[in-house]
């Protein structure tokens, strides 16, 4: 039986030491293309002071997040908590297990996330990239603040309803990575750009259709300046979005430079789309998008004496290629903000981002670490090879792989043991279908601790999500706003 300091211990092993360049969360790493803090002599340079600055605008905006009260809306949340604050929730240190919070719920590793945050941060810096993490995957204003912290250019979004949330929390730098063709949109970005002078919004054109969509509705806006955009380059014929020749992205460009509300910077895309892809298809195509910048730059497109160029992919998959394609670029007219976008990292998976993430190429980089785990109870035990969970596909992603059992927390006496001879084998809405080998024990009131595949549809289903450490104490609560 375990001791008392390991009935509630995570047996997972403990995370790895924290990369040295991304201790802590107080600093800003630093700007743009690894703009350094200070200059030889200590002094902060301009460039870390404006980024100093962004991070105290979101930090401000996120404080109030600790006063939201707590009530039904939260599930797995304890019941006694109902009308007290998320922040007095946090700083009561509560057992996930032992403090009152209801099956299912799920965790994010406290330790597991501050390593990812860390990490991604060096590998950035290490080869010169700007960040600006795919926000989709978390929608949360706590970790977009955190990710500054850690030396993020910016928060990528994939529509205008996640710049809204973005801005609503003070985020200044915005990477749009879609295009946007809808008048009201157009017409509260036009808006929120001549509010703010330091709003930075970089935004996709894939067509010349859209190009005039939003002319148009910006000119009615009364726009006040430009809404800086790139060229998407499609990934292939059969790919998602983006121009499918090197011919029609010159036709957008063309078409941006006859209107003057919106300012062409640099090419995009994402090489997650290209077709049945592998190294050389992922770099082939890479190869394309620089050379489009390169030809774009040669041309003139992007103004006389352009300040900066931008230059943009990178999923989670792929983002070891993207640096060293992005590495080989010759010198252009301007700095290049190298802009890699993955957000997965964040919290990993075990599923789907473990088996593809870059890491496994570039072992001597680092490794990610899974930080997510829902835990549930077993509600039915009808025979002996089988049993029911509490938590279904309204809890747990499902769409790439199913949950997989890892732990088992004994409901008798605590204790945690590996979940040997525990599968998975199908959701319902909500129940979890486990099958169990001959001799395993497993009976009603045990919870069981489900490895996840997939960030983006685990973390849309909580809307306020416990962090928590490796001795199971619950140190915040992450709100989402999906």
């Amino acid at each position: 039986m375990a001791t008392e300091n390991t009935r509630d211990a995570d047996p997972r092993p403990a995370p790895t030491p924290r990369p040295t360049a991304g201790a802590g969360d107080a600093g800003v790493a630093g700007d743009a293309n690894g703009a350094h803090g200070t200059n030889g002599a200590g002094a902060t340079t301009p460039a870390a002071g404006a980024a100093a600055g962004r991070l105290r605008r979101v930090r401000d905006a996120v404080a109030p997040l600790a006063d939201e009260r707590i009530d039904h809306r939260f599930k797995g949340l304890p019941p006694d908590a109902d009308g007290s604050t998320v922040g007095a929730l946090a700083a009561e240190r509560r057992s996930l297990f032992t403090g009152g919070f209801t099956t299912p719920v799920l965790a994010l590793s406290a330790e597991s996330l501050a390593h990812n945050l860390a990490l991604m941060k060096t590998y950035a810096h290490r080869h010169q990239l700007a960040f600006a993490p795919h926000g989709k995957t978390s929608m949360a204003p706590r970790l977009f603040e955190r990710q500054l912290a850690h030396g993020a250019w910016g928060i990528t979004a994939a529509l205008p309803s996640h710049v809204r949330v973005y801005r609503a929390f003070g985020i200044q730098r915005i990477f749009l990575a879609n295009e946007v063709v809808d008048a009201a949109s157009l017409r509260w970005l036009a808006g929120e750009l001549t509010a703010d002078p330091d709003f930075r919004l970089i935004c996709y054109v894939d067509s010349v259709r859209g190009v005039e969509l939003m002319d148009a509705a910006l000119r009615e806006a009364g726009a006040a300046r430009p809404i800086d955009v790139v060229v998407e380059l499609g990934a292939g014929p059969d790919a998602r979005t983006g121009a499918r020749s090197v011919a029609e992205c010159e036709l957008i460009a063309d078409a941006v430079a006859e209107v003057g509300t919106l300012r062409l910077v640099g090419v995009a895309g994402y090489e997650g789309e290209v077709p049945r892809a592998d190294d050389a298809s992922v770099r082939a195509w890479l190869r394309q998008l620089t050379a489009l910048l390169a030809a774009f730059d040669r041309a003139g497109r992007f103004g006389a004496e352009p300040a900066e160029i931008v230059v943009s992919a990178g999923g989670s998959a792929w983002f070891d290629a993207v640096a060293e394609v992005f590495a080989e670029l010759p010198p252009l007219s301007a700095p290049v903000l190298k802009l890699l976008r993955s957000g997965a990292y964040v919290s990993h998976d075990d599923g789907h981002y473990r088996e593809l993430t870059p890491f496994n190429r570039v072992p001597d980089e680092g490794a990610l670490q899974s930080a997510f785990r829902l835990w549930a109870q077993v509600i039915s035990r009808p025979n002996t090879e089988q049993a029911f969970l509490n938590a279904g596909k309204r809890d747990a992603a499902y769409d790439l792989h199913l949950p997989v059992p890892q732990v088992v927390r004994d409901g008798r006496t605590g204790e945690l043991r590996p979940a040997d001879g525990i599968a998975l084998t199908g959701l319902s809405d909500q129940h979890g279908w486990l099958r169990t080998e001959p001799g395993t024990r497993l009976e009603v009131g045990d919870w069981v601790g489900l490895g996840l595949s997939h960030p983006c549809t685990s973390f849309d289903k909580w809307q306020l999500i416990p962090l928590v450490e490796a001795d199971g104490t619950v140190t915040d609560l992450i709100r989402t706003f999906f």
